[in-house]
Order: structure tokens, then C-alpha cells, then sequence
């Protein structure tokens, strides 16, 4: 297709959807609050069923219910999926009434990088295109719920109906949001995230005691955390201690504590490591009388350099030299996203190609409103490029 038709559609539609990418951020929608989350996608259905797309609903009981808009619905050959998730961290109400705002070049709200410009930027490009009458492939917006929750261990569903839905795709988008300092680049490599609980039990007594009687859980779950908190390899594993709850007054050596564990790894000989790591401080009693239980919370692997995402970028880069555009190199990134699971998945897969932004995940999160139609038109050139 004519990419300058295609990229004039976008700068035509552009105002339209700035002002879609704000109702939305004034939809709080924190991944715990099904309620918002479902507000999300009910917005995101009623905007498709105006274009004519085809919408799904698949609904979860905690979270909010994944969905699917797909336009071209008909055609036979294997669909484009793009992808980002309608959930923020952001409490109820920390940006106030409205939630969102705009100030110069610059959208403030709960999710406006993170991740709910890249979609609204999914939007925009599925819309211009239709207008120019692109109907070769299914192109499907597959909306995650729990995405900033890491979708736990027990609660993967969201995560596993999308890589369901879209294994048959020829490329994969996740339109999660980049701050300024990987601008030009397209994610490849993200770091896997688990978390552990640690639980400690001690032998409690009066506090006047504790020289001949008593085990502080406290003192042993310190020892242990020093210990844990040595692992910080930049390129590699990453241990941070980021919870701890223990004990019942000041006067009584505590007999309980316990604390959350973060770990960040490259790949899954990192994570076998980790967990020997973690089986060792935790079967090493420091305090004498003190025991200790762990716990996995949550899981998500690590999105690891591999063929077939080198191969799509590769793609992605020759539309955007023939479309004008630049180029994108090839990033690596510290924080976690769905493209991890996708890429595990099998699918040919691109992360962070949505919208420029600053401070995620802090009340001062704000998204670059012209990078809205940047986006927008690389996300075109791609599927147009298949």
C-alpha cells in the first residue's frame, strides 16, 4: 500500500485519537479494580464496533476480561496481532479529578505511557488503514488485563488466552510504552521477574530474656537478606528485598517475620541459578531455634535474543527505510512485559513500540502527544510490509 496515503490518514485521525487517549487515561483502571479495568475494554468495543471490527470478550472472574477486536476478520491468511494491557499501578485517585490532563506536548494520566498509548497508537494505525482500504490480513488488538501484575503463577489466564489467540500470527507488536532514553530502539531482550516470600519462625519471649532464651526471627531474616542483597550483576542477576513484616512489640523477641523478594534475570540458566542461590540462604540458619519456608509468588520468563524476533525486526526496518522512516536498533530492557511470554510462546515478537513518555508508574506519568502518530505509522508500515 501507498504509505503516504496510509501516514496522511494517520495525521488527519491524529486529534480524534489524542482525545480517545485521554478519555481512557480518565478511566482508573489499577489491576486489582475489575470494575476500571472492564471500563477500558467496554471503551476500546464500542470504538471498534463503530469502525465495524470484530469484538470479543473473554471474561475473568478477578481480573478484567481480556478482548479482542480484529479487523478483516474474513480473510483467510495468517493475522498481524498487536497487543498492550488496560491495567495501571496506579492507586485510586493519585492524579485527582479529572485523572488525566494535558499540558504542551505532554498527556498526564494513570497508564498514558504505560501502557495506554501504545494502544490507543494500535487503534489509530488498524483505523487509517481500513480508511485506505487495506483488507489483506486479519489484524487483531488482543487487550491484556493484568499485565502490571506480572499475571502471578495461579493466574495466568489473560496472558495465555492472548499467545493462544495469536499463535498463528506472522509478527506480534506489544505496544508498551518507552521512555526517552530508548527512543530509536525496538525491544528484543527483556529480563525474566520472580518474586519469593520468605517466612521465618522464631522462638518468642520477653525481650529481658533474649541473651539466654529466644530466636529473632527479625535478627535471622536480616542476616538473610544481607546475604541475598550481595546478588547484583547488572547484566545478570539482580536480588532486591523490597517487603518486610516481623514482629508484635517492642519489648518481646519476635517470633514471626517474614519478606518479599525480588529477582530479576537474563535467562533461564540465571534463574536456575537464582534458585539455588535462594535454597541455600534459606536452609542456612544464621540464629540458632530459627526456621525458614519460601515461596514462589510469581513467574515471568525471560524474553531471551532469538531468530525469529531478529528476523521481524529486520522486516520492520525494511518498511521503514521504504515508508521514511528510521530505523530501529535492536534494545535490551530491565523491567518485565508480555512480549517475554509471547516470545516464549514462539511468536515472532517486537516490544516497546508505543508511545514516548517519561516516569512510568509514578502520579507524574505523562506520555509525548506527538509521538502518538510516530507510533502509529511504524506500527502501519509493519503490518503493510506482510
Amino acid at each position: 500500500m501507498e504509505h503516504l496515503h496510509i501516514f496522511n490518514t494517520i495525521d488527519k485521525l491524529s486529534p480524534q485519537y489524542i482525545d480517545v487517549w485521554e478519555d481512557v487515561c480518565n478511566i482508573e483502571s489499577p489491576s486489582n479494580f475489575k470494575e476500571g479495568v472492564d471500563a477500558v475494554g467496554a471503551y476500546f468495543i464500542a470504538l471498534s464496533k463503530i469502525n465495524g471490527w470484530k469484538t470479543e470478550r473473554f471474561p475473568e472472574e478477578r481480573f478484567g476480561d481480556v478482548i479482542c477486536i480484529t479487523m478483516n476478520p474474513d480473510s483467510d491468511k495468517a493475522p498481524i496481532a498487536l497487543s498492550g494491557h488496560m491495567d495501571t499501578v496506579h492507586p485510586i485517585g493519585l492524579f485527582g479529578s479529572p485523572a488525566a490532563h494535558r499540558d504542551g506536548d505532554r498527556l498526564y494520566g494513570p497508564g498514558a505511557m504505560d501502557c495506554k498509548g501504545g494502544v490507543v497508537a494500535g487503534f489509530l494505525a488498524m483505523h487509517a488503514l481500513s480508511k485506505c482500504g487495506y483488507t489483506d490480513r486479519p489484524v487483531m488488538m488482543l487487550l491484556q488485563s493484568n499485565e502490571e501484575i506480572g499475571s502471578g503463577i495461579e493466574n495466568k489466564a489473560p496472558i495465555r488466552r492472548i499467545c493462544e489467540k495469536a499463535k498463528n500470527s506472522v509478527a506480534f507488536l506489544n505496544l508498551e510504552g518507552h521512555e526517552g532514553y530508548f527512543a530509536g530502539k525496538a525491544c528484543l531482550e527483556r529480563k525474566g521477574i520472580a518474586g519469593f516470600l520468605f517466612k521465618i519462625t522464631g522462638v518468642s519471649t520477653h525481650a529481658s530474656y533474649c541473651a539466654r532464651e529466644g530466636a529473632s526471627a527479625i535478627t535471622e531474616a536480616a542476616h538473610k537478606i544481607i546475604e541475598l542483597e550481595k546478588v547484583k550483576e547488572e547484566n545478570g542477576l539482580t536480588f532486591n528485598c523490597g517487603i518486610i513484616k516481623g514482629g508484635t512489640v517492642r519489648n518481646t523477641v519476635p517470633g514471626e517475620c517474614e519478606f518479599q523478594l525480588d529477582v530479576r534475570f537474563s535467562s533461564e540458566s540465571d534463574f536456575v541459578r537464582a534458585k539455588e542461590i535462594i535454597d541455600k540462604v534459606a536452609n542456612t540458619v544464621y540464629v540458632p531455634g530459627c526456621s525458614c519456608e519460601t515461596k514462589m509468588t510469581n513467574l515471568r520468563p525471560a524474553m531471551e535474543p532469538c531468530d525469529r524476533n531478529l528476523e521481524l525486526l529486520a522486516i520492520a526496518n525494511s518498511a521503514f527505510e521504504k515508508s521514511g522512516l528510521s530505523t530501529l536498533d535492536a534494545g535490551k530492557r530491565t523491567g518485565g512485559s508480555d512480549a517475554a511470554d509471547v516470545t516464549a510462546f514462539g511468536i515472532p515478537c517486537l516490544d516497546s513500540l508505543g508511545v514516548g513518555g517519561e516516569r512510568a508508574h509514578s502520579k507524574d506519568e505523562y506520555g509525548v502527544i506527538s509521538s502518538l502518530a510516530e507510533s502509529a505509522k511504524r506500527i502501519a508500515a509493519i503490518i503493510s510490509a506482510f
